[in-house]
């Protein structure tokens, strides 16, 4: 049994607020886990080109190609992602967007499979893990448990966070705000969201540990994206 963990930020990992979340999670299942960052990979959208239609495999050739196995051989994940204008950044877009190579003619690779999404924002990272839930829910993944953070906004180090005013730290604490190492928000210093991400990793073990019947996921999955699209329409 394996767990693979995807962070989608494009920060290294000791400053990513996605990455160690991620990771915590992942820790906190005592299964075997690997833990792939996006930062610095060649991973476009889907180009609607349907050549993967004939075997569930994506032809477009970028890094995309050596996650595929992992993907497939995994038997749960862990993913993450930064609220970008209240969605996720565009790689991990891009990554779930080629999800869509194992739909075809009932291609069953993911099915039923369980997931964890995580997400970080400079204000708030429940916008995006609620965006991966939903991109899994296409692939009839079940997202067991969703954790959510505040990071370190790219105000806290861009040189202006102090005086911007539309800036983050001034729009949450006003005009004169003095930005401290103190200050900047740290997922690793909230104690209540570190252990969200360590109680979502247990959950997801014993999810797997404990007579997880992906036919049954599969059906419920099946159910909740149709109950979905009908309240979208």
């Amino acid at each position: 049994m394996k767990i693979l963990g995807i962070s989608g930020s494009p920060r290294k990992d000791e400053t990513s607020g996605v990455y160690k979340l991620v990771k915590t999670v992942l820790e906190n299942t005592g299964i075997e886990y690997e833990l792939i960052s996006l930062r610095g990979k060649k991973i476009g959208g889907c180009i609607a080109c349907l050549k993967c239609a004939k075997d569930n495999v994506c032809k477009v050739d970028d890094d995309m190609s050596e996650l595929r196995e992992k993907i497939v051989h995994a038997d749960a994940y862990v993913i993450g992602a930064p609220n970008y204008y209240s969605t996720i950044n565009a790689i991990t877009h891009a990554f779930l967007e080629r999800l869509y190579q194992f739909r075809h003619q009932e291609g069953d690779s993911l099915w039923g499979k369980l997931a964890v999404a995580v997400g970080v924002g400079g204000m708030d990272g429940k916008i995006p893990a609620d965006d991966i839930e939903k991109f899994l829910m296409y692939s009839f993944i079940e997202t067991v448990a969703k954790v959510s953070g505040q990071g370190a906004a790219a105000c806290y180090s861009c040189g202006y966070g102090e005086t911007c005013g539309v800036g983050i730290p001034v729009m949450l604490y006003g005009k004169g705000v003095k930005i401290t190492p103190e200050s900047i928000p740290d997922v690793s210093k909230d104690q209540d969201v570190m252990e969200k991400a360590a109680d979502a990793g247990r959950i997801l073990a014993k999810r797997l540990t404990t007579g997880h019947d992906r036919k049954i996921v599969t059906q419920d999955m099946q159910q909740a994206l149709m109950d979905m699209l009908k309240c979208s329409t």
